[in-house]
């Protein structure tokens, strides 16, 4: 019975990949082809071949030349292959022409990584998100393809003139859908603008991890929270944002969020798109951006997060926060060099940095010691008793500084334990002349 059952299951798409380049600058390294492969796997295709291609002169109809696209045709048959995958920007007619001629659906590197989203929006606001994305897609690639594109005539009679063509019709429908999103997306931002007033209030710290696709932030999420949030070794494992509980050595509980990866090429629409929980990253009191140092373009991957972390700070108007670094997968490295990597993290002035594996724990000690330093930020801690009368100054303490203990005497007087910044220290001691004195 069971296999009659997987006989009626649909077969995976087996999907044919070229990515093509134009000067040698561009030439996929071995990096780009696995990320590709994975991003293919990631939508449930299997990979019939995956080959990267010279552009010499760009075929305006195809982006290819004839002799890259004949080619690509008998290598799809061979394979017998039901998609094809074209890892780079198509124009709307070159994407009609190339499936007119290869006879098959065709999707560039943007409508690969839409479906893979698709795929994996479980919440309310990640399927709001990617729809927008879609849409916002599509509209861009509205094309006279097909009659019913002419124009309708509008009214009745033998004087009426032409009404609006079904393009104009079809965008003006999407426009009403792009309005109808924002507006649901709005809300979402307005509601997690109250969840975040909640915690602040709570003086509950939060911490955002953020990092290329696939450089093991859920991995670390789940060590970090023991959560066990979906992670695995594939592109976009996790698309919809999750916040929960971390303990720190001293601070005591703050608020971890796992946020979308980064990835080269991000398509506009999806930044667009996820600006809402993008922004998420940016309203935290601090970042920490996960690096696979295993990768052999780490380098190039961190400069794309920090392209799209500018952009969003241009976008938003909001400052980054502070950011520190988690080295992550040196358990991928030989032991020689993960010593080296730990080494090295140690001497980072510009940026801290701790060398960890989230798959194994190693450095995760270190790292938590390096969220609540960086949280701290020069911050001191003072104790101080403060009379009934004085209760103007245990306000000014709530308000601008982080209480973190607080008990009340016998004689009605409050016992405080407080961090504050250098400057607040400052502002306490010109308004409160003396107070600082009254220690427990």
């Amino acid at each position: 019975m069971t296999d009659k059952f997987v006989d009626r299951l649909p077969a995976p798409e087996i999907a044919g990949v070229v990515i093509p380049w134009f000067t040698p600058a561009d030439r996929p390294t071995p990096d780009r082809l696995r990320e590709t492969s994975g991003l293919v796997e990631a939508l449930g295709c299997q990979l019939g071949f995956v080959r990267p291609d010279q552009v010499r002169k760009v075929n305006p109809s195809y982006l290819l030349s004839g002799g890259i696209v004949d080619r690509m045709a008998a290598d799809l048959e061979a394979e017998h292959c039901t998609l094809e995958v074209i890892d780079g920007a198509l124009t709307p007619v070159q994407q009609r022409n190339l499936e007119k001629r290869l006879g098959m659906k065709v999707i560039d590197r943007t409508g690969l990584i839409l479906e893979i989203f698709g795929l994996r929006a479980r919440t309310k606001e990640g399927r709001l998100q990617v729809e927008l994305a879609r849409i916002l897609y599509e509209r861009s690639r509205l094309v006279r393809t097909w009659t019913h594109l002419e124009r309708q005539r509008g009214g009745s009679g033998f004087l009426s003139g032409p009404g609006e063509s079904q393009l104009e019709a079809d965008r003006r429908m999407l426009d009403d859908k792009i309005i109808r999103l924002r507006r649901d997306l709005d809300e979402v931002k307005r509601t997690r603008a109250v969840q975040r007033a909640g915690r602040r209030r709570t003086g509950t710290p939060m911490i955002a991890l953020v990092g290329y696709t696939n450089s093991g932030k859920s991995t670390l999420f789940n060590r970090l929270t023991g959560a066990d949030v979906f992670a695995k070794d594939m592109p976009f494992a996790t698309l919809d944002p999750t916040i929960r509980k971390l303990q720190l050595p001293s601070l005591g509980e703050a608020a971890l969020i796992d946020t979308v990866g980064f990835i080269s090429d991000l398509p506009t629409h999806l930044i667009d798109s996820f600006q809402a929980t993008l922004e998420e990253s940016l309203q935290a009191d601090l970042l920490v951006h996960v690096r696979d140092r295993s990768s052999e373009a780490e380098a190039e991957q961190a400069d794309d997060v920090m392209t799209v972390l500018t952009r969003l700070e241009k976008e938003s108007g909001l400052p980054l926060p502070p950011m520190i670094e988690a080295w992550n997968k040196i358990d991928a490295m030989p032991e020689g060099q993960a010593e080296a990597m730990m080494s090295l993290a140690a001497l980072e002035t510009d940026t801290p940095a701790v060398a960890v594996s989230a798959l194994t724990g190693d450095g995760i000690e270190a790292l938590l010691v390096l969220i609540e330093r960086s949280l701290l930020g020069g911050q001191q801690e003072i104790e101080l008793v403060l009379a009934p009368e004085q209760g103007r100054a245990r306000a000014w303490l709530h308000q601008k500084g982080d209480v973190v203990e607080e008990r009340a005497k016998d004689d009605g007087a409050s016992h405080l334990v407080v961090r504050l910044s250098v400057e607040r220290l400052g502002q306490f001691r010109s308004e409160f002349p003396g107070l600082l004195n009254a220690t427990a």
